[in-house]
């Protein structure tokens, strides 16, 4: 564990360091299942609009949603290196893909924050396409987030959260 990283005496991650956490597994995913590099820019969501989002909820002591957002020439590239295709059968692959890509970065994430990941548990993957959307976070809750750059667009990492 890097040595920036704050472990409180619970056996879990500093909520403090969440966003890095986040970020750091959202690399480690995609650059050894899909084989693309990620990397962090500016935070700007307004960039992030419509597209496709996959939507996975959590529920324990972590209580909330985790979203990734992109646009489509993305969501191709992210299917076409997850499952070793050409963009044009990655079309009809992209729903399956952005979830199980859903579902492996908040998973890595969990395993990254401790004992209180570790108890939280995750909900199907649904992936929403469109352009006339918005995501909602919780009311009174919490959220990390990082904009990360691919070769093919921006994606968006945000996990909204209340802790139990």
């Amino acid at each position: 564990m890097p040595n920036d990283v704050g472990l409180n005496n619970t056996g879990t991650i500093e909520v403090r360091d969440w966003e890095s956490l986040l970020c750091a597994g959202a690399q480690e995913v995609f650059q050894m299942m899909i084989g693309i590099s990620l990397d962090k820019c500016a935070e700007d969501s307004s960039a992030q609009a419509g597209g496709y989002t996959s939507v996975i909820g959590l529920t324990g002591p972590i209580n909330g949603v985790f979203a990734i957002r992109c646009d489509e020439p993305t969501a191709i590239g992210i299917a076409s290196g997850m499952l070793g295709i050409d963009a044009e059968a990655a079309k009809a692959e992209i729903w399956d893909a952005l979830g199980e890509v859903c579902n492996m970065v908040i998973g890595n994430f969990k395993a990254k924050v401790g004992e209180m990941g570790e108890q939280s548990k995750l909900s199907v993957p649904t992936v929403i396409h469109g352009h006339d959307y918005r995501v909602r976070p919780l009311v009174n809750g919490s959220a990390v987030e990082c904009i990360m750059q691919t070769a093919n667009g921006k994606m968006q990492f945000r996990l909204d959260y209340k802790l139990a």
